[in-house]
């Protein structure tokens, strides 16, 4: 257990952010690392618990309660499971996998298994280790349903260097989408601010006290009462291409939590009502893919891209109201 005390004296550091202050103040920890330090406590300023946007202010006392990686509190053994991973590339600091949809980022709340933390845990030796101890080399998520690139790093150095490309939005992504509707613009930018719902937990919405949000948007081809559409996004918050589409009225096919499940086929004619079920039957996902990842190399500092189709599965949905055109 690491124990410290640090007490605000500089003007400088007045009015700045508790975990923003800590973020640059301990470097080797990431700040979802240090926000979940706050909300369980180990962080304390003036001797009470507080929120991770606390500002501080002259004469406050911040005390750090550290535990070490190996005295987590809640920490549970991550069991290596033998699964098939679709590596697209791999060197001695990073690892470019291929998400299937259906499958869970990292263990969490109910969930220590199956998930693409215990397969990285099978086949790879040495993973980071500076996020919370249920994500070793988990530097970005992708939803549970959504398909396509991730980036996981080896080190501690390549994870803190990709996490800051993040954070000043220099890391392109790009992501393909099957969106109910005809969009009223081509092309654009969604810039809504995003928080999470204060009603549903497992839900973000549009709100002016979120935070700040953008998603570029280009629409590759309109189908009859669909479109397929890249997405581009620059920020990365919860959900939130599936949040910027169905705010524009063009929810992601298959999203039932932002309503583009079953409750879109309301209103077709009979044949295309059915049409319509059994796809989202069959399909049993939300159709967005992770098609594009452009960032630096953590370590040679190039400038790479790498690209990821969409899964068969998609392909055929494409495939299918490519031929509703001629019902």
């Amino acid at each position: 257990m690491k124990i410290q005390l640090i007490k605000i004296e500089d003007k400088r550091q007045q009015g700045k952010r508790l975990d923003h202050f800590l973020v640059n103040l301990m470097n080797l920890y990431t700040r979802s690392r240090i926000q979940t330090w706050i909300n369980d406590g180990k962080i304390l300023v003036n001797g009470k618990k507080c929120k991770t946007g606390y500002w501080l202010d002259i004469g406050d006392i911040i005390h750090l309660e550290i535990p070490n990686s190996n005295q987590s509190k809640n920490k549970k053994m991550l069991v290596p499971e033998d699964m098939e991973l679709d590596i697209i590339y791999e060197d001695n600091h990073i690892i470019i996998i291929n998400k299937p949809a259906g499958m869970v980022v990292h263990p969490g709340t109910g969930i220590n298994k199956g998930t693409l933390v215990n397969g990285l845990l099978k086949y790879f030796d040495k993973l980071s280790n500076i996020n919370d101890d249920n994500r070793p080399g988990i530097v970005h998520r992708l939803d549970k349903l959504t398909s396509g690139l991730l980036i996981v790093a080896k080190t501690n150095n390549a994870h803190l260097n990709l996490s800051n490309q993040f954070k000043k939005r220099e890391v392109k992504k790009e992501y393909i989408g099957l969106t109910w509707g005809n969009w009223s613009d081509s092309s654009g930018e969604i810039n809504k601010s995003i928080r999470r719902s204060k009603t549903d937990f497992t839900k973000s919405e549009v709100h002016n006290e979120g935070r700040i949000s953008f998603t570029g948007y280009k629409v590759k081809k309109d189908y009859r009462h669909c479109s397929l559409v890249h997405f581009f996004p620059k920020t990365g918050r919860t959900h939130q291409i599936r949040v910027h589409s169905s705010f524009k009225g063009n929810p992601i096919f298959g999203d039932e939590k932002y309503g583009g499940g079953i409750s879109k086929t309301k209103g077709f004619l009979p044949e295309f009502n059915k049409i319509y079920l059994d796809l989202l039957k069959n399909f049993g996902r939300h159709a967005l893919h992770a098609s594009k990842l452009d960032f630096i190399h953590p370590y040679s500092k190039e400038k790479i891209n790498f690209k990821a189709p969409p899964p068969k599965e998609f392909l055929n949905l494409i495939n299918t109201l490519d031929n509703l055109a001629y019902v």
